[in-house]
């Protein structure tokens, strides 16, 4: 899945955010509106990674997805 499918189905895919990044609040993932940027973003911010980490973290998601 790439992501621009995942943006345009946010809403079916929190459920599967939440999943993964379990640290993430239902505003965050509110707030992060299917906008990767920000899902990396948050992320850093939550478990204290570098925005690498996110972005591998964000990729190895999608190809499991």
């Amino acid at each position: 899945m790439n992501w621009d499918q995942i943006e345009g189905k946010w809403k079916e895919m929190t459920g599967k955010v939440q999943t993964q990044w379990g640290k993430l609040t239902d505003d965050d993932i509110q707030q992060i509106k299917g906008d990767r940027r920000e899902l990396a973003g948050r992320i850093q911010q939550k478990y204290g990674v570098t925005k690498e980490a996110a972005e591998k973290q964000i990729d190895d998601w999608m190809s499991a997805s």
